[in-house]
Parts: structure tokens; C-alpha cells; sequence
């Protein structure tokens, strides 16, 4: 095995590529050798141990399922990103104008939570904060990879850091720079693309009425909506994150809505479970689609997050599923090199794909049928999807599997029966 600069390089800072760093670290108990690249400037490391937290109204979150919090808790960072997270106590879920709808419990399933929302920016801030403070963990940052040359047993990259470039070895890259990843792209990688031709509008949005820890999902004429708890900004007034698709089509139109148009229709199709939406934030747009890299692995590279396979936010599995598959990849690796294995070895990174395969099939497919399945309009549909909404309602042990599916739990496993 050819010595190298380092065991694991990251191209992406990221929360998948930070996750990434983190999970190796911890399962190799320091061992790895991990160098993450990042092409954005990163925050002041945190002197005190702790970032500097700053909420904002319009600040973006991610829903961590409860196997993601099992995760982060084993990784050592979730009493710190704890401090900042809105607990999901339970989720409600509702066709606009019909009759089914469903509620779920953190309380039936025996667990603390559902699922938890934190901001983005405070999940990042202490991932890697967290890495900052270990010595086996490089950061480049600003910086990229522009070239990855993958020879017998290890990669040479070039890295650009401002005008700057030189090149390291490593014996394995993972690739995390996001759905539009410009190195899958040069490595010659092909995806699989099916276009929802919907467009996803993002905002935060004040409600009269506390949210009191419920999530709702609602299937509306327009398309699929969804409301995720928040933690209060300091202004006092409950908060909740919103993701809302439409037709492609709608795209100008709805973007172009004033405020207090798109409160109203947002209200108008939601209801009044919340009292009235008192206020929206900043709104973010981008249209929809199941990408899947058609590649995930080849020696000496592992494709890691988006760049692997993008889903649709409304059902919440994107990040979710890229932390499991981290994790995976993490403690293989952490064997591997025990055992004085080379890191980069095809047949080691298969059997990282084989073990995350079902995990990655049903995932997708659980998500791209929730999302095909609600956003139908037929009237035939309707009928079927609000009958198996009220079946689903009124049988604990079906609920309970599809809360277990929806959390990140595989069918069997010990936290499913827990």
C-alpha cells in the first residue's frame, strides 16, 4: 500500500461532508488521517467549545429523523446541537377538502421524538467546530478540488487555493459537493433523472397559535405542503418551516406573489390549525427531481450526499439517508484500517454499497411514492388515498411501521422494536 498525504479526502463541508469527517473520526477513534475541502470560508472556530448562536427569521433547517439523532448522539455532538432543535412530538397528516388524515405520536412509538428540527447553520457551526478542535482532522477551506487522477491504490488530487495549486495523495476521495457535483460531472459519471416538474418554495412562516412541537403534512390542489416546528427566534412568536410544492408552470407566478397573497393562499389551503399566518419570511425557490448517480463507487472514490442521490424535501429522506450512508461507509472504513487494509479497495467500497442498498431502494421509493401518491389529483386517487389515510389511522401496528420508515429504521432492526 503506497503511503499517502492522507487516508480520506473530502471534497465538501457540507453537513454531509462534515457528518462525513465527524462519523470517521469517531469510529476510527482518531486513527484516520481525514482532510476536508471546502470552497466556502468557514466560520471562527468557537474558543469556548461552543459556536455563537444567532437565530434568524429566515433561517433554513433540516429535519433530523430519530435514527439521525441515534447518530449524532453516538458521534458525541447531541447535546450541543440539542440546545438549538425543535422536538417533533408529533405529525399530522391531512388531505385539503377530504376526509382521511392521520396523527402520529413520538408517544405511541415509546421514543423522545419523532424527529427533530434544527437550522442549518447552527448544525453546521457545531459539526465543525466539534472536528476543529481534533488534530487528525485537516480542514482547506477556501479551497477545491479541480482534478481527482485515480492510479494504482491511491488518488492524486489537485486542490486550488486562491492562486495557489499543488497536488496530494490519498487512498480514498469522497465526493459531497452536492447534486449539481462538478467532480461527478468531470469523472465522467452518469445520473438518472426523473423530473416531478415541480417547482419547491421554502420559507419560515409566524403563527398566532404555538405550534406545540407538531408537524403537519398537507396534500393541497397545488401540490404537497409541509410545516416543521422551530425553536423561537427571541422575538417570542411561534415559527414554522415551510416547504410547499407547485406545478413547474406556476413557477413565476407564485414567486411573484406579494407577502400577504402568498399568506393568504397558504392559509386558504392550510387552514387554521395554527391560528392565522401572521408573517412569511425571505422565499427560496428550485425546481424538483429524483437524481441518482448511476456510479456510487470505483477505486479510490466514493460518491457521498446529493451527489449521490437527490430526493424530494417534502418527505424529509434526503439528508437523512446521506447521514446513514456516512455512518456506514464511516465504520467499514474504521475496520478496514485496523486490519491494515488499503481504504480505496473496489471490493471494500462494494461491500459499502451492498450493505447500504435496501436501505438506499426503499428510502428512494418510499419517498418518490409518497410524493407521486399525494400529489395525484385524480378523483379516483383521492378516494384510495384518503380510504388507506383512515386505514392507516385506525391500525397501531401498520402506523407504527410507516413511523419506523419514515424515522430511518430498516424493517427488523432492534430501534424498530424498540
Amino acid at each position: 500500500m503506497p503511503h499517502t498525504d492522507y487516508d480520506v479526502v473530502i471534497a465538501g463541508g457540507g453537513m454531509v461532508g462534515a457528518s462525513l469527517a465527524l462519523s470517521l473520526y469517531t469510529r476510527s477513534k482518531g486513527r484516520l488521517r481525514v482532510l476536508v475541502v471546502e470552497s466556502f470560508a468557514l466560520p471562527p472556530l468557537a474558543e469556548s467549545g461552543s459556536p455563537t448562536y444567532r437565530p434568524s427569521f429566515d433561517a433554513r433547517s433540516t429535519a433530523l429523523s430519530y435514527g439521525s439523532q441515534q447518530i449524532y448522539r453516538e458521534l458525541g455532538v447531541w447535546p450541543q446541537l440539542q440546545a438549538h432543535q425543535s422536538a417533533i412530538a408529533k405529525v399530522h397528516v391531512s388531505d385539503r377538502g377530504h376526509f382521511g388524515s392521520v396523527l402520529m405520536t413520538a408517544e405511541s412509538q415509546g421514543w423522545e421524538a419523532l424527529g427533530y428540527v434544527v437550522e442549518n447553520m447552527w448544525l453546521g457551526n457545531v459539526l465543525l467546530n466539534h472536528l476543529r478542535q481534533h488534530t487528525n482532522v485537516a480542514f482547506l477551506s477556501p479551497a477545491k478540488v479541480v482534478e481527482i487522477d485515480v492510479a494504482d491504490g491511491y488518488a492524486t488530487l489537485s486542490l486550488q487555493e486562491g492562486d495557489t495549486q499543488r497536488d496530494i495523495t490519498t487512498q480514498l476521495v469522497a465526493v459531497a459537493d452536492g447534486a449539481e457535483s462538478s467532480l461527478r460531472s468531470q469523472l465522467g459519471i452518469a445520473t438518472s433523472v426523473s423530473e416531478y416538474h415541480q417547482l419547491a418554495v421554502i420559507a419560515n412562516v409566524a403563527t398566532e397559535l404555538p405550534h406545540k412541537g407538531c408537524a403537519y403534512e398537507r396534500f393541497t390542489e397545488r401540490g404537497p405542503l409541509a410545516l416543521l416546528p422551530l425553536v423561537d427566534d427571541g422575538s417570542g412568536q411561534s415559527r414554522s418551516a415551510l416547504v410547499w410544492t407547485f406545478p413547474d408552470k406556476m413557477a413565476e407566478e407564485v414567486m411573484a406573489w406579494s407577502d400577504s397573497e402568498f399568506l393568504a393562499e397558504l392559509q386558504r389551503n392550510f387552514g387554521y390549525r395554527l391560528g392565522r399566518l401572521q408573517k412569511v419570511g425571505q422565499r427560496a425557490s428550485f425546481p424538483l427531481q429524483l437524481m441518482q448517480a448511476e456510479e456510487q463507487v470505483r477505486s479510490q472514490l466514493v460518491v457521498m450526499g446529493n451527489a449521490a442521490h437527490s430526493l424530494h424535501p417534502v418527505a424529509g429522506q434526503g439528508f437523512n439517508l446521506a447521514l446513514r450512508d456516512a455512518d456506514s461507509l464511516s465504520c467499514l472504513l474504521a475496520a478496514a484500517h485496523s486490519e491494515k487494509r488499503a481504504l480505496g479497495e473496489l471490493s471494500l467500497l462494494q461491500r459499502y454499497l451492498a450493505s447500504q442498498d435496501l436501505d438506499q431502494r426503499v428510502t428512494t421509493a418510499f419517498s418518490d411514492q409518497l410524493t407521486g401518491i399525494f400529489s395525484n389529483r385524480k378523483p379516483v386517487l383521492s378516494v384510495v388515498r384518503n380510504l388507506g389515510l383512515l386505514l392507516l389511522d385506525v391500525t397501531p401496528a401498520a402506523k407504527s411501521r410507516f413511523v419506523a420508515r419514515a424515522a430511518g429504521i430498516m424493517p427488523g432492526s432492534s430501534a424498530e422494536s424498540s
